[in-house]
């Protein structure tokens, strides 16, 4: 699960690739105006840009230059009707780590995104979770604690998924609204507590050691010895 925003004018074309990445369990905003998109990205978090070359208020080459400047380092995959040599290294060169030529086909956008989202760090061939004796496994959207299958809803499985891949760091519950939902999300605290809870009821028992833990006044964390 990745947080991207999807910065196309074409609100028809931004819909079905916006239906597409969450269909791939992403939490998606897309908005259709440079102007926008670059008052967005100044105050939240993504992990992954793409922006459309093409953009009302702003290009998508100055959004991506001026998010650059400012010390963004969130990758940048450029969408754009351009097939010049000379006009990708312009977006290149501005900052864009990828570039797509439209027309494409959705599982082309994926195979991008992915690439664009691997870590650096090994991964198993499952690209699967561990914290002890709990397994998540993002292609196959399953859960399993000491062997059993925990059955998740969207959100709670989104939720989970963020905490492992960060184990030990605690978030404050504004912090997992910003990284977990959109961001036309109405989200609260509240929200996020009942989420917790209802995760807590699915992977811990009387019989297994708690994993999702309270830091009092701080937010919460994967506790993982």
């Amino acid at each position: 699960m990745a947080k991207i925003i999807i910065v196309e004018d074409d609100k028809e074309l931004a819909g079905v690739l916006q239906d597409w990445l969450v269909s791939e369990h992403h939490v998606v905003d897309a908005v259709h105006n440079g102007a926008e998109a670059d008052q967005l990205l100044r105050h939240y978090a993504f992990d992954l840009i793409v922006l459309d070359w093409d953009l009302p208020g702003m290009p998508g080459v100055d959004v991506c230059r001026n998010f650059r400047s400012r010390g963004g380092q969130t990758p940048i995959l450029m969408l754009t009707g351009k097939g010049e040599i000379k006009d990708k290294t312009i977006g290149l060169d501005a900052g864009a780590d990828d570039y797509l030529t439209k027309p494409f086909h959705p599982d082309e956008l994926s195979a991008r995104v992915r690439a664009l989202l691997r870590r650096p760090a090994p991964v198993s061939a499952t690209n699967e979770l561990k914290a002890g004796d709990l397994l998540l496994e993002p292609s196959t959207y399953r859960v399993t604690r000491a062997g059993k299958e925990v059955r998740l809803l969207p959100k709670e499985f989104a939720l989970l998924e963020f905490l492992m891949r960060h184990p030990n760091v605690v978030f404050s519950a504004d912090a997992l609204i910003d990284r977990v939902w959109s961001t036309e999300s109405d989200a609260s605290p509240d929200t996020v507590r009942t989420n917790i809870k209802r995760l807590r009821q699915k992977i811990d028992s009387d019989e297994l050691r708690p994993v999702i833990v309270t830091v009092h006044g701080v937010g919460y964390k994967l506790d993982v010895p």
